[in-house]
Order: structure tokens, then C-alpha cells, then sequence
């Protein structure tokens, strides 16, 4: 056992300077994969949009350098030059080499902002192998090389410029960033255009000097323009959008919202620009003032008799989009993450806010205002009927859990930790995976036709469909207020249909009823897609098969064969006439669903964890996702087809 006397001040280590941030990259940029990767340019654009959201900037350009630097530029004040009075170096310095140096702290530097936690620079400085700072104010130009953090020189004037702004030119350290040091072009355009929505006014930009693409953005309407973009392919209720800005005290409250005819809300709050996905004060403030308003309104108009109920919160924002973000000095965040945010007295901000100017809306568009309380009256309707046919179906017995679905095959194992569950398109296929599986830990639910479409269905038809119902008693974890995730009865939910047009209908039809009514499901890491083989090779002589995932799988298959038949000089040097033999094979069989393998073969190359090929389903962009199941599963014919269009190009061998 060691002495415990020699614990002592020697074994104590102090970093210094920026070495805590190389030694633990993850604490501040959360990691260093592509993720954090990309949080370094995100900790660049902040501070850029931090000058334009006080006022200084209007315009924010990123240039992806062809020698893998990303080069960002912006035209606000410019990082102040003079000499830091406690640390004895130029501010720019000070700002790049000390964590929590920043205008950020006190009142005088900004009064909003975004990046909190006043490391962004000096964290991008540490993690880059190189970093380049030229400030332009003051009618000169400074500059400033580092390495690794460390500066090669003091700040020096290296020119004259009228111009005014910082730009930070960085190359990232690929000591720190092993996995890649690849900049996603589409990744920074994404949140390039985001800033834009949420800075009225404000140019942004992206160029990549390697494939020549380019784009700038500018919306003068802001969250209005975001509101607009997020129901692209939605029918609306009427096209003109409610907004609102208004300072109360010293948080300013901006509000886009309109109602499209989609069963599904979608609400996005930010604090400082910053996105709250959990929400926070602003989201109950908004939608308690919404709530309230309708009511009052409908009331008021005769809409909702005397002796009805007032219209449920959930109601009243079925089918909406609505933009909140609130801007305020000190915002308070709830964990590291600012995913929700804390300040109460921003709840009383936007509910005044919301409630004078959506009554005020109300009087003036009268036709909107009785279409929205329409709506929230047929929601509530829905709402009642599925009530109904949820406590019926809680009455019979059919969602607790004393039985399973007669057709499911569960596997012994009690564990959701070892537990899988295959959902798996058609009877026969089923009939083959059931015979074929482990039974203590893969259990198998066939599923008869294809399932419906939820983009278009309330909870009370989804109820009343019995694959869908299937579905939900075997998961285990409930539906809508009683969801919980916790209950889910299965490690990894799979699915598994034919590798054809109609098994990719049938997972879309599948992931769009778990993206909608069960996300957690997915963000947690669960949900699957199985891939089956698409060929299977016939060696000639030997049972011994081999199986092909891909056309390009298949062709290297045999191009190994040759090569190595052709060493053995068991084949001759013209590889392009009946190929397939030349490799040894002299049959190839095409799968066109699962129900053509037995057993045996559906195990081995599709369900057995030791040999099967696996694609886990998440949501990198929760945005984009919701805007392509929209596009492929909702009601729009046009987007559909325009979509279709745009990529047949890629189709290799479509059967018809």
C-alpha cells in the first residue's frame, strides 16, 4: 500500500497559460472529433456576430483556405491594440493567450452576447498549430503570429487601412485533432445562414477556395425570414407572418410565428442567438401568453360556447412555427450546454410582450385570427377522440404490460441491454427471421403491409391501425403524454426489409413514426437500419458462399478473385469476358427481398451480430430532418416529385 505521506505539493500539477486546454481539449470544445472540431470556427463567428449584435458589425465572412486554413473576417470594431493594463501585453494578446479575457465580463465591452464563457479565441489559438490576427482600426493594420497558442513576436503595424475589424486566420493542430482536420463546407453555410436569420441586417458569407463554391446571405426580415424558410412545402393558413420587437427594461423580445396545417409544432427559442432546445423562461412566457390570448379571443367572439372548456396550451399551437429569442445582459443558462434558459424575469418580458401585440394582431386581422382559433378548435376535437381511444384501449388492457402483440416472437432475455428487436417488413420474412434468431436475445415483430404514414395521421387514427399499435405495446414505452423512454423494452430496435424501393418506403414510413412521436428513441442511440446482402456468390465446387452488400462490394469481390486466381495461374489475363467465372463463380444471384433467404442465411448475413452490417439512424441536424420527412412523407406533391427529380441521376439499376 503507498504511504500516504507521499501525498504532497510535488504531486499537485498546475498548468499554465493554455496548457489546460491542450492537455483536456474536451472540457472546452467538448471533444475532437468533427464536432469540436467545427466548435472552433463556431467560437470565431460568435464573436463576430457579438460585434453586429452591439451594433458595430454588419458582415461576417468565412473563407475555407485551400491550405486547409479557415480565414474569418469581420468589419466591427476591431480587438483593442493598447497594452492590458494587468497583463502588461497588447489586449490582442491578452485576449488570445488568457482563458476568461474578454469584453464579455463587464458592462462596457458588450451588453449582449452570445459567447458567455470568455475562452472562445483563446481556446481556438491553443488548439491550431498556427493562428494569424490582423486587427484593422485606428487607420493602421496590426498583426500577430502564434503557434500552439504561443506568440512568435509582439503585435506589430504592418500597414495603413481605412477598414475597420479582426481577422483570424487559424489552421487546426492535428496532434489534437487526430481523427480529421477536414472543414465541412456545408456545416459552417448551415450556421452561417442561421446567424443571419437571427441578426437582422447582418451579411454573412462562406467560400471554399478548393471546389469554388460561394454563399452569402442577408435577410432583413430576420426571424421572419426563418419562420418562412422552416414552412417551405407547408400549407400555411395565411401567408402573412406575426411579428413582433419590442425592449422591455433591458431584454429585448423579438416573436415571428405563423400556423401551417401540419399536426406537429415547431418552436425554436435562442438567448443572445444562442439556441435554447430544452427552452427555458421565454418558451413558457410565449406560450403561456399564446394560450391566453386565443382563449380570450375566442371567448370574446362567440368561437367557444360559455359552457365549453378553454382550449388546451397543446391546442393552440398545433400546426404552428414560431421564432422566439430574447436578447439581455446577464442571461443565465442551465448547465454548460445553454440548452435552457433560467432567467425569471424573462418569462413576464415576453408574456407582456406577446400578449398586448397577438391582441392587437387579432383586432386587426380578424380572418387570421378566426382561422387559428379554427384550428386549435379541431385540435381539440382530435385531442378528445384520441383521449377516447387512448382510455379505451387502456380499458381493454391493450397498452399495459400483461400481454405482448400475439405476433411478436420475444426473445427470452429480460434485459434491454442485451435485447433487440427486428422489425421486419412482410410475414415471410418474418416467418424466416423467427426460425433463424438467437431467441434469448433477438425478438422479432412482422409487420404486414406498409405502415401508415404519421406525417398525416392524429394520435386516435395512429391508435386505431394495428401494426402501428403493435408497434407501441412491444417498444413499451407509451405514446405522447405517456411516453417515457425509460420503458423501452429493447437495447436496439432494427429494422429490416427488402433492399428495394419498397423495403426504402417502408423504413421511411418507420423512422418518420419515431422521429415524430418517439425522438428519444433515437437520440439515445436505438434505433437501426439492418442491411442485407444484395448478392450472393455461388462458388463453383464448394458450398462455401460469399455475399455481396453493394454493387461496388461486389465488384471488388470478384476483382480480388481474378487477381488472385490469375497469380495461381488458374485463369487467364482477360479479366472483362464472363468475369464472374473467371473469379471461380459460376453463379450470381440478385436479392430482392428477404424472404428468398432461408433461415440459415438471413442469420448469418443480416442478423448475426459477429458478420451483419449495421447503420445506426440519428439526427445531426434536428432542422434539416424535420424539413426532409416533411418533404418526402407530407402533403406537398410538387416537393416530392422535385425531389425525386433531382436525384434520379444517382439510381444505378432500379427495378421496375
Amino acid at each position: 500500500m503507498a504511504n500516504k505521506s507521499d501525498y504532497s505539493a510535488e504531486q499537485i500539477t498546475v498548468l499554465e497559460g493554455l496548457e489546460p486546454v491542450r492537455k483536456r481539449p474536451g472540457m472546452y470544445i467538448g471533444g475532437t472529433g468533427a464536432e469540436g472540431l467545427h466548435h472552433l470556427v463556431w467560437e470565431i463567428i460568435d464573436n463576430a456576430i457579438d460585434e453586429a449584435l452591439a451594433g458595430y458589425a454588419t458582415s461576417v465572412s468565412v473563407t475555407m483556405q485551400a491550405d486547409g486554413g479557415i480565414r474569418v473576417i469581420d468589419n466591427g470594431r476591431g480587438i483593442p491594440t493598447d497594452i492590458h493594463p494587468k497583463t502588461g501585453k497588447s489586449t490582442v494578446e491578452t485576449v488570445l493567450t488568457v482563458l476568461h479575457a474578454g469584453g464579455k465580463f463587464g458592462g462596457g465591452g458588450y451588453k449582449v452576447s452570445g459567447g458567455l464563457h470568455g475562452v472562445g479565441v483563446s481556446v481556438v489559438n491553443a488548439l491550431s498549430a498556427k493562428l494569424i490576427v490582423r486587427v484593422y482600426r485606428d487607420g493602421k493594420i496590426y498583426e500577430q503570429t502564434y503557434e500552439r497558442g504561443a506568440p512568435l513576436g509582439d503585435l506589430k503595424v504592418t500597414g495603413e487601412s481605412q477598414q475597420t475589424g479582426t481577422e483570424i486566420t487559424f489552421y487546426p493542430d492535428q496532434e489534437i485533432f487526430k481523427e480529421t482536420i477536414s472543414f465541412s463546407y456545408d456545416t459552417i453555410l448551415d450556421r452561417l445562414r442561421h446567424a443571419a436569420y437571427l441578426t437582422k441586417g447582418v451579411h454573412t458569407s462562406i467560400a471554399d477556395e478548393v471546389s469554388g463554391h460561394r454563399y452569402s446571405f442577408y435577410f432583413e426580415g430576420g426571424i421572419q425570414s426563418y419562420v418562412k424558410h422552416l414552412n417551405i412545402g407547408k400549407d400555411v393558413l395565411d401567408e402573412d407572418i406575426f411579428y413582433v420587437d419590442r425592449t422591455l427594461e433591458d431584454t429585448q423580445v423579438e416573436v415571428a410565428l405563423q400556423y401551417t396545417d401540419a399536426y406537429t409544432e415547431t418552436i425554436k427559442t435562442f438567448a443572445n442567438n444562442v439556441l435554447n432546445p430544452d427552452g427555458g423562461t421565454h418558451l413558457t412566457g410565449f406560450r403561456a401568453a399564446l394560450t391566453r390570448v386565443i382563449n380570450d379571443y375566442a371567448r370574446k367572439q362567440g368561437l367557444l360556447k360559455e359552457k365549453e372548456e378553454n382550449l388546451s396550451g397543446e391546442d393552440t399551437r398545433e400546426g404552428l412555427t414560431a421564432i422566439v429569442l430574447v436578447k439581455l445582459p446577464d442571461p443565465q443558462f442551465e448547465g454548460q450546454t445553454k440548452n435552457k434558459l433560467g432567467n425569471p424575469e424573462v418569462r413576464g418580458y415576453v408574456e407582456a410582450v406577446l400578449n398586448e401585440y397577438l391582441n392587437y394582431y387579432f383586432e386587426e386581422h380578424p380572418a387570421i385570427a378566426r382561422k387559428i382559433v379554427g384550428k386549435a378548435l379541431l385540435a381539440a376535437r382530435a385531442r378528445k377522440a384520441a383521449r377516447a381511444a387512448r382510455e379505451n384501449i387502456i380499458r381493454k388492457g391493450i397498452l399495459d404490460g400483461a400481454s405482448m402483440p400475439g405476433k411478436l416472437a420475444d426473445c427470452s432475455s429480460k434485459d434491454p441491454g442485451d435485447s433487440e428487436l427486428f422489425l421486419v417488413e412482410g410475414d415471410s420474412a418474418g416467418g424466416s427471421a423467427k426460425s433463424g434468431r438467437d431467441s434469448k436475445t433477438q425478438a422479432i415483430l412482422p409487420l404486414r403491409g406498409k405502415v401508415l404514414n404519421v406525417e398525416r395521421a392524429r394520435l386516435d387514427k395512429m391508435l386505431a391501425n394495428n401494426e402501428i399499435l403493435s408497434l407501441i405495446k412491444a417498444l413499451g414505452v407509451g405514446i405522447e403524454e405517456s411516453f417515457d423512454v425509460r420503458g423501452l423494452r429493447y437495447g436496439r430496435v432494427i429494422i429490416m426489409t427488402d433492399a428495394d424501393v419498397d423495403g426504402a418506403h417502408i423504413s421511411t414510413l418507420l423512422m418518420t413514426f419515431f422521429f415524430r412521436f418517439m425522438k428519444p428513441v433515437i437520440d439515445e442511440g436505438h434505433l437501426y437500419l439492418a442491411k442485407p446482402p444484395l448478392y450472393e456468390l455461388v462458388r463453383s465446387g464448394s458450398k462455401e458462399n460469399v455475399y455481396a452488400y453493394s454493387d461496388e462490394e461486389l465488384n471488388e469481390i470478384i476483382d480480388t478473385e481474378i487477381t488472385a486466381r490469375q497469380k495461381a495461374g488458374q485463369t487467364s489475363e482477360d479479366a472483362t469476358t464472363e468475369r464472374i467465372k473467371q473469379a471461380g463463380f459460376s453463379e450470381l444471384k440478385r436479392y430482392k427481398g428477404l424472404g428468398e433467404m432461408d433461415a440459415t442465411q438471413l442469420f448469418e448475413t443480416t442478423m448475426n451480430p459477429e458478420q451483419r452490417v449495421l447503420i445506426k439512424v440519428h439526427v445531426e441536424d434536428a432542422e434539416k430532418a424535420d424539413a426532409i420527412f416533411n418533404k418526402l412523407m407530407g402533403t406537398e406533391v410538387d416537393l416530392r416529385k422535385s425531389f425525386i427529380q433531382s436525384r434520379a441521376k444517382f439510381v444505378k439499376d432500379l427495378d421496375v
